[in-house]
């Protein structure tokens, strides 16, 4: 604790009345200037500061601002006068967790001290929590390993950075015989009529069921990767380890019917060489179980490959037109250029892709784009038209790719220049809404809903339209007033601070200092002088 006040018989209350020990904190440190108060402060990692607001030389709120930068997490008192709130405010906004004002009253004080003592708590307890986990991950191989497959088989594939991470984690072999996919799946697990308890326990004995079938096989790594699905990842197979896994399928169905009276369908990809191929054959074989489960639950299913084009349709539909669609509304240009070339690589990388099955491909994804997204710079349907015509006249795979890059990035380049322009007019209105109104006090969540938007979405979008928080706008608008103001002699400097809607002259001299370098009365002084009155 680090009690900070320029008058001694302020600390001396403090120490003397406030009950330390019963709220959990050492006798306090005191100092009676912000600028020893700093040096104490890099001495020292003190858990909380209690400062006065007003003081000769660094005041409280640069005291909070060099004391925040030096230990982020040191929690914050502000003692104040009725009549410097605003310099709260302030306080707060450099990161003063709490402030109370005088005549200080005990009660309060110790409510915010013990409010305190449980956020420090809180917080030890993450940060050794955190290192109790890191150390049982460590130690826990079968987490890894999970977390693993987890890795691998989501949707964008992992990078070369992170395999190498991992393979050095997991001390992964060389993949000399490739690996497989087997996904087991628990069939019509969401069927109505099951308990939450029922839907825990069968999830739980699933996993179970699948990890004691395949303990024997060394260089297998599983997850589960939802409450009715478990993947494994068989690596090297050999042809004595292939014979007994497809025993052990048939002992997972087996026991899950006996056990828990539901079947299991089973699906065995085809060998990939990479592990860069973990993704697709994951959703290859999710692809073939969906199609088995049309015939009949309880299946073993083998994906050999075989029907790659209608896997392909079946992508186009079910998963890239979908992703490419959202990131396209979310107006990320990168990603969506990112997401399309990584389409269109994995279309043309795989196999000797057929000129009629690209423009088949094409048409289908121009198809799903026009259905779903509109242009918002040309008459209905006019870009589409143009685009269907040049997608029948092209003669080559290459100029089908190419169109449909053109056509993304033809759309995203609208539809970014029309968003920014909103957001540009929408910005501008705003803070000409504040200029007009800078003796009232608005809230950025005010604002907000006074525009009907969301309190952070705003505070983002006028940051970056403006290059300042809207905090700072407002106070630089002030002041900017205030400037106008003082050049009329008539006008009194504490009429100055009413008309651009600060309270008290304390707070307008502080800021103005702030902001402009001087005092009111200095700056009105000087700009006579240099006028020579």
């Amino acid at each position: 604790m680090l009690i900070v006040d320029d008058e001694p018989s302020h600390i001396q209350g403090l120490v003397r009345h406030i009950r330390w020990a019963e709220l959990g904190y050492d006798p306090p440190v005191t100092s009676e200037s912000a600028e020893e108060a700093v040096e104490m402060l890099r001495e020292t990692e003190f858990d909380v500061l209690i400062s006065d607001v007003s003081m000769p030389g660094m005041n409280g709120i640069e005291l909070v601002d060099r004391a925040k930068q030096l230990h982020p997490h040191i929690q914050v008192l502000m003692i104040s006068g009725y009549n410097e709130f605003e310099f709260v405010q302030d306080a707060i906004h450099v990161g003063a967790q709490a402030y109370v004002l005088k005549p200080l009253k005990l009660e309060e004080v110790g409510a915010r001290l013990t409010a305190f003592r449980a956020t420090i708590e809180k917080r030890r307890q993450v940060v050794e929590q955190t290192s109790e986990l890191e150390k049982k991950v460590s130690g826990s191989l079968k987490l890894v390993k999970e977390r693993f497959v987890h890795d691998l088989i989501a949707e964008m594939p992992p990078t070369g950075e992170l395999l190498a991470s991992w393979s050095e984690l997991l001390e992964l072999p060389d993949i000399e015989r490739g690996f497989q996919a087997i996904v087991f799946g628990l069939d019509s697990f969401g069927s109505a009529g099951r308990e939450a308890k029922e839907r825990v326990l069968l999830g739980s004995g699933f996993k179970q069921t699948v990890e004691v079938a395949l303990s024997d096989l060394e260089k297998a790594y599983l997850a589960q990767t939802s409450p009715d699905e478990v993947v494994a990842l068989h690596v090297n197979p050999t042809s004595e380890e292939q014979a007994k896994l497809e025993k052990q399928l048939i002992f997972v169905q087996g026991m899950m019917r006996d056990r828990f009276g539901v079947q299991v369908t089973i699906g065995c990809s085809r060998i990939a060489a990479n592990w860069e191929d973990a993704a697709l054959i994951y959703k290859e074989t999710k692809f073939a179980m969906a199609k088995a489960r049309l015939v009949e639950d309880g299946q073993i299913v083998r994906y050999d490959g075989g029907d790659s084009s209608e896997f392909k349709d079946y992508r186009l539909r079910e998963e890239w037109m979908p992703n490419i669609v959202r990131l396209m509304e979310e107006g990320d240009s990168a990603k969506v250029g990112d997401y399309l070339n990584r389409i269109l690589d994995l279309l043309l990388s795989q196999e000797p892709v057929s000129f009629s099955y690209m423009q088949a491909f094409g048409m289908s994804f121009l198809s799903e784009l026009i259905r779903t997204l509109k242009w918002k710079d040309a008459p209905e349907g006019e870009i589409n038209i143009l685009m269907w015509r040049r997608m029948l006249d092209c003669g080559s795979t290459g100029q089908i790719v190419e169109l449909l890059v053109e056509y993304v990035d033809r759309y995203m380049r609208i539809e970014k220049k029309d968003k920014l322009h909103q957001q540009h007019h929408l910005i501008r209105t705003i803070a000409d809404f504040i200029g007009e109104r800078l003796q009232e006090s608005w809230t950025v969540k005010q604002l907000a809903e006074q525009f009907g938007l969301n309190a952070s979405y705003l505070s983002v979008l006028f940051k970056r339209e403006m290059g300042k928080t809207i905090s700072e706008f407002v106070q630089e608008t002030r002041i900017q007033r205030a400037i106008q103001l003082l050049q009329d002699p008539n006008i009194k400097v504490y009429e100055v601070a009413d008309r651009v809607g600060i309270q008290t002259t304390a707070y307008f001299t502080y800021l103005f200092k702030k902001l402009v370098g001087s005092t009111p009365q200095e700056y009105r002084d000087h700009r006579y002088d240099a006028d020579g009155d």
